[in-house]
């Protein structure tokens, strides 16, 4: 019998931590927008529909421990693997269920709590249509009135130039069976064939170079899921909001920050063509169009509450910031997933000193010479755009002593399995709620320390990380070329532990990630 319902299941996704997700995240979009969030100083419920291997459902357990959060896949590797991380970081907080969304939907798993959020990254445009039908009933059944859904799926029209190549892919590999991974690699070699021999498609289609660039460079399990479901479908958003409608859900905005501010990235005449039209789903759409929008982060919410302005400023001034990135690496160059933006420095410099000394509100910044005049909606448009741009990320409210302790133990976890390999990209922040970035070489310091390495003997942090390395057949690259000898590799290392003691330490202390 074939479970898969034509979704790639033989080869396990990668471990990815979508930072989308994150409860407080899911809440700053609803406040940019004016939309009532959820109160998650209390108890909350949480839940993650495809989880994958798990690494966002279990980092942010982890960093929330008064939340009760569930998460499910109907992939037993991916619920093995999972379980097994939730074992070692003994989170008491997390259910992970094998079950398909038709089980889900139509309550086979006893005991669900109805949820405050709802979420599912990718997903839904992976999926067979009565599957998206299940996904929509169980939101309808578990999701409490005010609850936040959000869905990150693969949109169009940006996607629309690609769909020959997805099919092209799916074609191939149905004629040369195999393992996942080996199919989507034969298929890509394939097309870079008809590439090299100028085939029309690639020829008029000149926005593909970037696809087709991606193709000889990802991750194969990526690709395998990315391109490799049989039911594939991009998705434009006005269909989606109609399926959801039978939830009762209301469009609130992004997840991706920096996407509620229109103005950054279109012109006058742009914005001029959009808000002529009274609709806002179809003002989405147009949007859509004019950005060329591959890929949407929205956040839904059922029974959306306007906030007055006085409450909404009351939220923004109470949201937090911190830097995720060492002051000397941050930019006013902002890196934006809608374009690139140059920041102004009279308002984003005071800013980044300021955080550089530590998390601070909203509030705090204000108060700060200099920017005591600058409006709070304007604030809290910086710290939407340093969020997105990778430098900072939000929070609303400290951390409570509980999260605290079981983020350590969920980032020796992560800590631990470096020593294996380089899957598990991130560390957990009690005080963001969130996973934040970290490098192999990062995650092995963090490592030695846990094992008591003196964080000032550079050079025996350096002997450590270079024999897990070793031992994984690493070899430090240093301007593009692999570093040879034990010394060469030493070195190297040696320069980069400084570097991280010096400034991504004092910046973990911040977060929370190491005490």
């Amino acid at each position: 019998m074939d479970w898969t319902a034509g979704y790639a299941s033989d080869i396990e996704y990668t471990a990815g931590f979508y930072r989308e997700q994150a409860p407080f995240n899911l809440n700053f979009a609803c406040v940019l927008n004016g939309i009532e969030p959820v109160d998650t100083s209390k108890p909350f419920t949480y839940f993650e529909l495809g989880f994958g291997r798990g690494l966002t459902a279990t980092v942010l357990a982890a960093t929330a421990a008064h939340g009760r959060f569930y998460a499910a896949d109907f992939n037993p590797a991916h619920v093995a693997g999972a379980r097994q991380m939730a074992q070692e970081a003994k989170l008491d907080n997390l259910t992970l269920l094998e079950n398909s969304f038709e089980e889900l939907a139509e309550g086979q798993v006893a005991d669900l709590p109805q949820f405050d959020f709802i979420t599912l990254h990718g997903i839904y445009t992976w999926v067979t249509a009565e599957n998206r039908r299940h996904i929509v009933k169980f939101i309808r059944r578990y999701l409490k009135p005010g609850g936040i859904v959000y869905l990150g799926y693969n949109a169009m029209p940006g996607w629309s130039v690609s769909l020959p190549l997805q099919r092209l892919i799916v074609e191939y590999a149905d004629l040369h069976p195999n393992r996942s991974d080996v199919q989507v690699k034969a298929a890509t070699d394939f097309i870079d064939k008809l590439d090299q021999a100028k085939a029309g498609y690639f020829e008029v289609a000149p926005a593909l170079r970037q696809r087709l660039d991606t193709l000889k460079t990802a991750n194969p399990n990526y690709l395998v899921h990315e391109y490799m479901h049989k039911h594939w479908q991009p998705m434009y958003f006005a269909d989606v909001v109609r399926d959801l409608a039978e939830a009762k859900l209301d469009y609130a905005g992004s997840a991706e920050a920096s996407s509620n501010f229109t103005a950054l990235f279109l012109n006058e005449e742009k914005q001029a063509v959009i808000n002529a039209n009274p609709d806002p789903i179809f003002r989405q759409t147009v949007k859509d169009y004019f950005l060329n929008t591959a890929f949407r982060k929205d956040v839904f919410v059922r029974g959306a509450r306007r906030m007055s302005q006085v409450r909404q400023t009351e939220w923004l001034l109470a949201c937090g910031v911190a830097l995720t990135v060492p002051r000397d690496e941050a930019t006013l160059s902002l890196k934006l997933p809608e374009g690139n933006v140059n920041a102004k420095p009279e308002v984003y410099n005071p800013v980044l000193d300021a955080l550089a000394d530590g998390p601070k509100t909203i509030r705090e910044l204000r108060s700060l010479p200099g920017l005591q005049q600058v409006p709070v909606p304007s604030l809290a448009q910086v710290v939407a755009l340093l969020t997105s741009s990778g430098q900072a990320n939000i929070f609303f409210g400290a951390a409570d002593h509980k999260s605290v302790d079981s983020a350590a133990q969920m980032n020796r976890v992560l800590g631990s399995k470096a020593r294996y390999g380089d899957e598990f990209q991130t560390l957990a922040s009690p005080l963001l709620g969130s996973g934040v970035g970290a490098g192999l070489i990062d995650r092995l310091l963090f490592d030695a320390l846990e094992h008591n390495v003196n964080p000032e003997d550079t050079a025996a942090l350096a002997e450590h990380i270079w024999a897990i390395l070793g031992s994984q057949g690493r070899q430090m690259l240093k301007d593009g070329k692999a570093l040879t000898t034990a010394e060469e590799n030493l070195s190297d290392i040696r320069d980069r532990v400084d570097t991280i003691v010096r400034t991504r330490l004092p910046l973990w202390r911040q977060l929370g990630i190491r005490r």
